[in-house]
């Protein structure tokens, strides 16, 4: 996964756009969708396969970032006995999309939607992930809808998955439902959130799960310039992320119990990876007594201090080496489990956005209709893992890649000033070669201590700038 998360506000100016472009051909990125995609995109975009229940009178409610059009997710909550009732209703895909035709074809080539600081290069035609099969407000579209029923403690006691016909009523960012869940003025739907979400994060501690609340560095557009800025999650992220990790660990238990599917696993980290942890949490003067765990440390950071989240990045390095793994007629994978979930998990909620989710929508509305998976999932399934994992790698590329050509952009007439920073990784091997997070503007970049000192892990320095060339890519910083 990449190491830093990244969202784009707004479109930078002309000479950023040529170099994206640029980037874009070196990468193989598509440049448009063939014409028997886009003319079936079309027509099923005018008459999709419609389900015959009808949740309409049902006042969904979208949260994505304000800008956001691709909308694979609308949910309501509401009280249910002495416990809760989550319905989450996930984009119908398959309404949409024939087996085995231009749209699955061009879809199973692009795998995951990529996304630029200047455009997005979506999974389907936009006619699709923009208009008809996204869950928008006030229109109504087809969709998979979880139930899921909770016990007073947050767990899941029922679950149900069927086709439906939903109707948003609200579309809602982070910002504003944290607003109006602090003040009160969130209706019950909504106000829900913060409960529901603090239960399901105490189960997440009971289990040893971790959610990292790592800073996004965001891309934003500003008089027709663009800048960078850190970007803390808000408590309403979290709370929103756990739904979708219920409805993920939903749909493992499901596949599991039917004896096929696919999950999202990832394996136990290396003694010698948290042990290199502890190297760096020392050196950004992060106090981790030996009785604390790696689950209980993450727990106790504060995204909002430098040095805690410089040490949230590097725990993203735990994190690698997730895939998904096949498995059917009941013969189960040796590991089911996500190590960062601390459960068996899977990916089921974004079809508008990664291909892997369609196909473990259907295996799981066949597992509660307790129907044959459809042959055209069953025969898919094993080339898979792979395809993900191709789309994920080019998806990572994708992030660094443009996140290094802004940030060199963003200084290109700054080459020889000096700036106050943080050394928040430094290379075991070579010492004197790390990274450096500058305090402003927000850059994250490499730096060389070229008189062969070793560099300062954790403290704050002065850095030089050396080199800004959007063209290559590179920032570079000596210490000064």
């Amino acid at each position: 996964m990449p190491r830093r998360h990244i969202r784009v506000t707004g479109a930078p100016e002309a000479p950023l756009r040529a170099v994206l472009t640029a980037l874009r051909h070196e990468l193989g990125v598509p440049a448009g969708f063939p014409h028997e995609a886009l003319a079936q995109a079309e027509e099923t975009a005018k008459a999709p396969a419609l389900p015959p229940y009808d949740a309409t009178d049902l006042p969904f409610l979208t949260i994505d970032p304000p800008a956001s059009t691709d909308l694979d997710q609308a949910m309501h909550l509401s009280r249910h006995g002495t416990g809760y009732r989550v319905r989450y209703a996930i984009a119908d895909v398959a309404a949409f999309v024939v087996p085995s035709g231009p749209l699955d074809r061009e879809a199973h080539r692009r795998v995951t939607t990529l996304y630029f600081p200047d455009l997005r290069v979506p999974l389907h035609p936009e006619s699709l992930s923009e208009g008809a099969a996204s869950l928008l407000p006030d229109q109504d579209r087809p969709a998979v809808l979880w139930t899921v029923d909770l016990d007073g403690d947050g767990r899941t006691v029922a679950v149900d998955v069927t086709r439906a016909l939903v109707r948003s009523r609200a579309r809602l960012d982070y910002a504003g439902v944290q607003k109006q869940i602090d003040t009160g003025t969130a209706e019950e739907p909504l106000a829900l959130l913060r409960e529901i979400g603090q239960l399901r994060e105490k189960l997440e501690v009971e289990r040893g799960g971790i959610s990292l609340g790592v800073p996004e560095q965001e891309i934003v557009e500003h008089d027709h310039t663009y800048q960078l800025a850190y970007r803390a999650p808000l408590p309403a992220d979290g709370w929103n992320s756990q739904i979708s990790l219920l409805t993920g660990m939903a749909a493992a238990d499901l596949m599991l119990s039917l004896g096929t599917g696919i999950l999202r696993t990832l394996p136990a980290a290396p003694d010698g990876a948290v042990g290199r942890l502890r190297h760096t949490a020392h050196a950004l003067h992060i106090d981790w007594p030996h009785h604390v765990s790696y689950a209980e440390l993450v727990r106790s950071l504060d995204p909002h201090r430098p040095r805690h989240a410089a040490f949230l990045q590097e725990c993203t390095t735990l994190l690698r080496g997730a895939g998904y793994t096949v498995f059917r007629d009941g013969a189960l994978p040796p590991i089911t489990t996500h190590s960062a979930v601390a459960a068996p998990y899977a990916h089921c909620t974004a079809p508008l956005r990664r291909l892997v989710d369609r196909y473990v929508s259907e295996i799981c509305l066949a597992a509660t209709a307790g129907r044959p998976v459809p042959e055209w999932v069953s025969a898919a399934l094993d080339a898979l893992p792979a395809r993900m994992a191709e789309g994920s790698r080019r998806a990572g590329t994708v992030e660094r890649e443009c996140l290094d050509i802004v940030e060199a952009a963003l200084l290109k007439d700054r080459v020889g000033e000096v700036f106050d920073g943080c050394v928040v990784e430094v290379e075991e091997r070579r010492p004197t070669v790390g990274t450096v997070q500058l305090e402003s503007p927000a850059i994250i970049g490499r730096i060389e201590n070229t008189d062969g000192e070793r560099l300062p892990l954790g403290e704050r320095i002065r850095v030089r700038l050396t080199q800004s060339d959007p063209g290559s890519a590179k920032v570079r910083f000596e210490p000064a």
